[in-house]
């Protein structure tokens, strides 16, 4: 077995290395009224490499300007992250339309997400193609959410102050 990566055993603050990924789409009701329609929102993990500490965000969309929306609450409340890995988005091909706009988003971010981080002198590194081990640590992060997703929800649509307290409570 080999050596881990220096990032993971460094000890640092909380979140200064850390990985992301996106869980969705989950179905929120703006409010919570009956005859209002559902809309497709997402969830951000952010995970620490050193403590293994997960922090979750809800995502409306997956624009560029929702995503570094998302990183500047995150850094808001988790302070500054000086490396954030993320997967290759290689594992969204063939999935819907908006899964396919968030690969793009990964795989070449546009200006507002790559002004963005070089404002605030943040390193993002992909993992490679086809290596769904490199994300290993939000990847079982995102597996834990689900499970404890679906029993709170137990399938209802729910608005979205319900859905902010139920990521807290799994948080």
């Amino acid at each position: 077995m080999g050596n881990l990566p220096a990032e993971r055993i460094i000890p640092t603050f909380p979140f200064n290395v850390c990985g992301v990924d996106f869980i969705g789409p989950l179905l929120v009701k703006p409010v919570a009224q009956r005859r209002i329609t559902a809309r497709k929102m997402y969830v951000a993990i952010f995970v620490c490499f050193v403590t293994k500490a997960v922090h979750f965000e809800l995502v409306t969309d997956l624009t560029s300007e929702a995503f570094t929306a998302c990183l500047k609450r995150f850094f808001a409340g988790r302070g500054k992250s000086s490396i954030v890995y993320s997967d290759n988005a290689t594992n969204f091909v063939g999935a819907e339309s908006e899964l396919k706009r968030l690969s793009d988003m990964l795989k070449k971010p546009d200006e507002n997400v790559s002004a963005y981080l070089a404002s605030e002198e943040i390193k993002w590194k992909f993992s490679p193609p086809r290596s769904p081990n490199f994300g290993g640590l939000y990847e079982a992060g995102v597996k834990s959410f689900k499970y404890y997703f679906r029993r709170a929800m137990k399938n209802t649509k729910v608005s979205i102050e319900e859905i902010l307290t139920i990521i807290s409570q799994i948080e």
